[in-house]
């Protein structure tokens, strides 16, 4: 008997064209004439250029590019397509929501589909009675957050952490521990109120990253403790148990709100809907986004009543925009927030992220040049020994028709994200064909 063929979204890698393709490398050229030549220098180490493709279509946990190739996707759009391209969920939503308003008067007059999704939003936050501050990315939620812990406290410092990213506004900015080029160029317009404290990944470490924020909170006037539960782009660094705890009793007892940054780690991504609740902590603020939009742009700050209303006991203050709460986004996070809590996606990234991991430890243990995996639920870190081996081995996974990015401050780890929904048998796939990159580099 013939086997049935697999579902749509879920199929293995079809490569036509080495990638970049020739209609690829036609897009390409254009889009090099018409877009503002971003740069972002690799660690030194990583000189490989990486190969590009120009995506035309997508479906589940497939990407096709213009060239007809068939591609994995274990970026899902840096961790921001969370149910799969396509799902029937946002799609269905948000065609509905075309048909009767596209947006409204962003914080003036609102629509229904915002009033639903705010309710929604304020029941994730572990302290109940909450309020939310709607906004457009992960970078405006953490300005907003910062905005907040300044109104509540007077107090302009922020205690961050090395290897920590929070987007690229000026507010996260400020607090991005990730590359110093990225703030290198902009010191004179950043907050300049922020102590950096090391981010801990074994218990050893956990008393020295402690005392850094100790002596920061005790030395300067800090109104925020910014923190990524798990470092996202920095690696999938998961801290050792207690210290959330540990850190969330010292911002309390020094007055400052602890704010956590579930940007990447929330909704599900690492095996709970929130990333803190897993070491036992409530956060004063918490920072949503990425896939909280279902597809589209749509972020969140969310705290306890008595924390948000410093908005309303300052005069004059405002955070807004035109796009506020828009009414197709706030749909789509409604169909997307239905399919978590439906489907059990905290859970089954918790059950399928644990067996992934597990498989490619075993698989991967004896390999030249594989170091470890950490990680939580469907945020995977897969470290090598040298930024320079995880630019080709991601570079040669793409041409293999395996879409990861690299992280990690010296590019070593390989970030795998991929939607909640994805089949296992993809991420079996992706281990085998890892393990014989890797072995093909160790014979060159």
């Amino acid at each position: 008997m013939t086997p049935a063929p697999p579902p749509p979204g879920s199929l293995p890698p079809s490569i036509l064209h080495s990638p970049p393709g020739p209609l690829s490398r036609s897009a390409l050229a254009r889009l090099q004439r018409a877009e503002c030549p971003i740069s972002f220098d690799p660690p030194a180490a990583a000189t490989e250029p990486e190969p590009s493709i120009v995506y035309a279509s997508a479906s589940g946990s497939n990407v096709f590019d213009l060239d007809g190739n068939c591609f994995v996707d274990l970026a899902s759009g840096f961790g921001a397509i969370l149910l799969g391209h396509g799902a029937s969920g946002p799609t269905e939503a948000l065609a509905r929501q075309a048909s009767r308003t596209w947006t409204s008067l962003g914080d003036v007059f609102a629509s229904d589909t915002k009033v639903e999704l705010l309710e929604r939003i304020a029941s994730i936050h572990p302290a109940g009675d909450a309020r939310v501050l709607p906004c457009q990315s992960g970078t405006d939620a953490i300005t907003a957050a910062l905005k907040t812990a300044v109104l509540h406290t007077g107090r302009a410092g922020v205690v961050a952490f090395e290897g920590a990213y929070h987007g690229l506004g000026y507010a996260g900015l400020a607090a991005c521990g990730y590359r110093e080029s990225f703030r290198a160029s902009f010191l004179n317009q950043l907050n300049p109120n922020v102590v950096f404290a090391p981010f801990p990944e074994q218990e050893q470490d956990s008393a020295r990253s402690l005392d850094a924020v100790r002596a920061a909170l005790a030395s300067t006037p800090i109104g925020a403790v910014l923190l990524e539960p798990i470092l996202g782009r920095g690696g999938c660094v998961v801290p050792p148990p207690g210290f959330l705890r540990a850190l969330a009793g010292l911002a309390r007892a020094h007055g400052a709100l602890l704010v956590a940054d579930e940007i990447w780690t929330g909704l599900g991504r690492c095996g709970a809907m929130l990333a803190s609740s897993r070491d036992g902590v409530v956060p004063d603020l918490i920072c949503l986004g990425k896939g909280l939009g279902g597809g589209l742009p749509l972020s969140a700050c969310v705290g306890p009543a008595p924390i948000m209303e410093a908005w309303k006991r300052t005069v004059g203050v405002v955070h807004t925009s035109t796009f506020q709460g828009n009414a197709l986004s706030c749909a789509t996070a409604l169909a997307c927030l239905d399919a978590i809590r439906d489907g059990a996606l905290c859970e089954r990234a918790g059950r399928v992220g644990s067996r992934f991991m597990t498989r490619l430890r075993e698989t991967l243990g004896p390999l030249e040049g594989f170091r470890k995996v950490r990680g939580a639920g469907l945020m995977t870190g897969i470290v090598l020994s040298s930024g320079a081996l995880a630019g080709a081995v991601r570079n040669e996974l793409l041409r293999r028709g395996y879409i990861v990015l690299t992280g990690g401050p010296e590019g070593d780890t390989l970030t795998v994200t991929p939607a909640l929904t994805i089949a296992e048998e993809l991420l079996d796939g992706f281990v085998d064909e890892l393990a014989r990159v890797l072995e093909a580099k160790a014979r060159t």
